[in-house]
């Protein structure tokens, strides 16, 4: 029975697959992969040997039609992204969307994303959260500022380490220096770190020691008056 599985893989620690995702990856008949190299890491250390094809935000438009029309015919497939959840920031949306109009089953296994442990240790309110993911680098990135300074729900965001600091610049002039955040990079891996403070603090901080690695950004809401 053609189905497509959506499976989370790790974002660091490998030890962090599940039993499940290691025996679907190993079992459907091909795998789709962000970036096959590093996927290939993950398929060698676990004797992986399903045949993988790329499948990216540049060729995803083109080669949805061609893995609908496979997993028509009968097939399954496997979606890994680099790490973490496929779809979450990340190619799953539109291969999901296509299978779904094509009355192909979907799957989605639970497993690794970066927002949940960095939510969770952050200390801030966890209730109720907004996942933004990356803001707009240029068009459209102050009216978003603007309209997220409003929100009273916590926020969680994703950044790279070359643009940490013009963010939490921007956040001193949106949110105030005084609200409340935690940043969380290389989440699982052998220099896992989380700075938690104001905006004010937490940009000194990384002023002066310059970050690396993924990085998870979780803002307190506005508080009410």
């Amino acid at each position: 029975m053609s189905k497509l599985y959506l499976v989370p893989t790790p974002i660091g620690n490998l030890e962090d697959i599940t039993f499940r995702a290691i025996k679907v990856l190993k079992e459907v008949n091909f795998i789709l992969a962000e970036d096959t190299r590093t996927s290939g890491k993950l398929t060698k250390h676990f004797d992986i040997i399903t045949p993988m094809y790329s499948h990216h935000m540049h060729n995803e438009h083109k080669s949805v039609n061609q893995i609908i029309k496979r997993l028509q015919a009968g097939e399954t497939a496997a979606l890994i992204s680099d790490a973490g959840t496929p779809a979450i920031s990340d190619p799953g949306f539109l291969l999901t969307r296509a299978c779904i109009q094509n009355n192909i089953a979907v799957e989605c296994l639970p497993g690794a994303t970066a927002f949940v442990p960095a939510l969770v240790n952050s200390g801030l309110p966890n209730d109720k959260f907004v996942f933004e993911g990356f803001l707009p680098v240029k068009k459209g990135r102050q009216t978003r500022l603007k309209l997220l300074a409003e929100e009273s729900r916590t926020i969680i965001f994703y950044e790279s380490p070359h643009k940490l600091i013009k963010t939490l610049t921007h956040f001193g002039e949106y949110f105030g220096v005084d609200r409340n955040i935690s940043v969380s990079r290389e989440l699982t891996k052998l220099f896992e770190e989380t700075i938690r403070g104001t905006v004010e603090k937490v940009l000194a901080h990384y002023t002066e020691k310059p970050p690396k690695g993924e990085i998870v950004i979780v803002v307190e809401g506005k508080k009410s008056k």
